[in-house]
This record gives structure tokens, C-alpha cells and sequence, in this order.
């Protein structure tokens, strides 16, 4: 039987694997995969404001790491879709409860930022 990993070890691989996952665009290219297998441009629109450069390395990190397929159809204009990997497909239901925690708790997110600015704001007594 294979041992899990202790992400909170710092020698442990694990790490690695918790990087990939909460790298700043993994999450939203594998939410918007996980609706459907889509073109780089179709990607790009549908995560929004992700440098061209900054999608080409988070998919081909995420295509090292076993989560994400790439498929070049011989075609002219050569047409390259991604889509997810039965391994990428799994994060989806983790992530969708991430997604889901996050949209509902916005409202009190953005009000404690705004209480702290405004207590970083008031003058010192």
C-alpha cells in the first residue's frame, strides 16, 4: 500500500503537487475544462485576462503533470485543442467546492478588506 504525502512536511513531493493545484491559473483552466474541451484563444476568453505567455507555461506545466491533454489536429490552420485528463478531470469536484465557497463568501471577503483599509486609513490615537 502507498503512503500519503504530508503536504505540511517540507521535504515531501506533495508539495510540489499542492503548488500545481494553487498555482493562480490552475484552478480556473481546470473549472473551464471541466465544462469542455476548448482552443488556446477559447481558453484564454473563457479565464480572462491571462497573459498568452503565462497560459502557454501553466498548460504545458499542467500537460507535465498529467492533467491536462493537448491534441494537434493536421490541419491548416493547425486547429490545438486541451482538454482534461481523467487525473485533471478529478479535480474538478474539489474545485467546485472551492468555487462554490468562494462565490457565496465574497460579499464577506470584500467587507473585511475594506474594514481593514479603513482601519490602516484612520489616524492613531
Amino acid at each position: 500500500m502507498e503512503s500519503r504525502g504530508n503536504v505540511l512536511d517540507p521535504n515531501c513531493p506533495s508539495r510540489v503537487v499542492l503548488d500545481r493545484i494553487a498555482a493562480k491559473w490552475t484552478g480556473l483552466i481546470v473549472i473551464a475544462l471541466g465544462e469542455q474541451t476548448l482552443r488556446f484563444g477559447e481558453l484564454r476568453a473563457r479565464v480572462g485576462t491571462v497573459a498568452p505567455k503565462v497560459l502557454t507555461q501553466t498548460l504545458r506545466a499542467m500537460q507535465d503533470d498529467g492533467l491536462v491533454n493537448r491534441v494537434v489536429h493536421a490541419e491548416v490552420p493547425v486547429r490545438v485543442e486541451y482538454s482534461l485528463t481523467p487525473l485533471g478531470y478529478s479535480l474538478t469536484q474539489p474545485l467546485a467546492a472551492v468555487r462554490a465557497w468562494a462565490e457565496e463568501h465574497v460579499p464577506q471577503i470584500l467587507a473585511a478588506r475594506e474594514a481593514a483599509a479603513a482601519r490602516r486609513e484612520a489616524p492613531s490615537s
